[in-house]
């Protein structure tokens, strides 16, 4: 769900950049405020984990199209909104200005619509209130059915509306090529599948943490004096051994049919499906000098291109791609939670 500065006005794009922007701004003071190196090193593997995860497009049967997971809910769950957000734009940044994926003009509207839904309204209106509920009784098995029923409904409702924020975005910004109701109702449909798919990822993730280490999980209390199965060590290096297995081998798997935004604009004629919006990809959507110059940019900073050497179409390209990135998010992700904690230190002693 990665938009293209083509689908944007430059109004658009900088109101976006304003709202993503501020939420950012917030979710900052919030870490200063609370001491989270501790999340160190769960903040840094499973941000490495969510990219890998975005490297896999996974196909929808009988449509032409494919999703990937977006992972806010997931990051959310484990860390919390604000640092989760954080996380996001961690990633989405590292994929627009080093993989060209989604434009840099951009990268407001991608994080507001992949980030701030699944972050925020997932886990304020969905994660906790479900994990604070009664839902399914008491115990272990009843935590593990809320665990699943929060990842699904929240992937699926969030999604939805990252989805609908796309098209009224692209309606904002005057692209007459996609008419508002048709928009919707090609966008929507398909990313109801794409979201149960991320919601059934998501919910495997937090079971195989709850059952490992629950204290991990945003409003799961351990009950009893059960001591965990797993040390914290090691549920961080199978995070990461995870996070190594599906960025550098089964990215290879990825579906190559269009995620859910290029199938609704363009379709999959050429694989027998729909043409849908039927949009040319070589010349569709807004041209402005704000979208050429930020795309100069891109063009100048992405060094490994649509995930693969540029010019090539070696397999080793989207391994190296997988490693890279997620070595890279995990860093600029834990430097930002020791940024939180120095500053958070640095207030108390003052």
């Amino acid at each position: 769900m990665h938009m293209a500065d083509a689908l944007l006005a430059p109004a658009v794009a900088a109101t976006m950049y304003v709202a993503s922007g501020s939420v950012a701004g917030v979710s900052i003071h919030k870490l200063k405020k609370d001491d989270e190196s501790r999340k160190l090193p769960v903040m840094a593997v499973t941000a490495a984990l969510v990219f890998a995860g975005q490297m896999i497009n996974y196909t929808i049967p009988g449509t032409g199209s494919s999703g990937h997971m977006c992972g806010g809910m997931l990051l959310s769950a484990l860390l919390g909104p604000q640092a989760g957000f954080l996380s996001m734009i961690v990633i989405l940044t590292i994929q627009c200005l080093f993989f060209a994926d989604g434009g840099l003009m951009a990268l407001g509207a991608n994080i507001w619509n992949m980030a701030f839904y699944g972050c925020f309204v997932g886990y304020y209106l969905i994660w906790r209130p479900i994990m604070n509920s009664r839902w399914f009784g008491e115990g272990k098995r009843a935590q593990r059915a809320r665990i699943i029923a929060a990842s699904i409904l929240g992937c699926v409702i969030t999604l939805q509306l990252g989805a609908f924020s796309v098209v009224l975005e692209t309606s904002l910004s005057g692209i007459t090529e996609l008419p508002f109701g048709a928009f919707v109702a090609l966008m929507q449909p398909i990313h109801l599948a794409i979201g149960l798919v991320e919601g059934l990822i998501t919910s495997a993730v937090l079971l195989f943490v709850f059952q490992s280490r629950p204290e991990l999980l945003q409003g799961v209390e351990p009950e009893g004096e059960e001591s965990p199965r797993r040390s914290l060590g090691t549920v961080v290096a199978v995070l990461a051994a995870v996070a190594l297995v599906v960025g550098g081998g089964l990215s290879l798997l990825a579906s190559s049919n269009p995620d859910g935004l290029e199938w609704a604009l363009f379709g999959n004629a050429e694989e027998g499906y729909a043409e849908n919006m039927g949009l040319d990809e070589e010349a569709y959507g807004v041209e402005s000098a704000a979208a050429d110059t930020a795309g100069a940019i891109q063009e100048a900073t992405s060094f490994l291109p649509d995930y693969a050497f540029a010019d090539s179409d070696s397999a080793i390209g989207t391994t190296v791609s997988g490693i890279v990135g997620s070595a890279m998010v995990a860093g600029v992700a834990a430097l930002i939670c020791l940024a939180g904690g120095f500053f958070c230190k640095k207030k108390a002693k003052a």
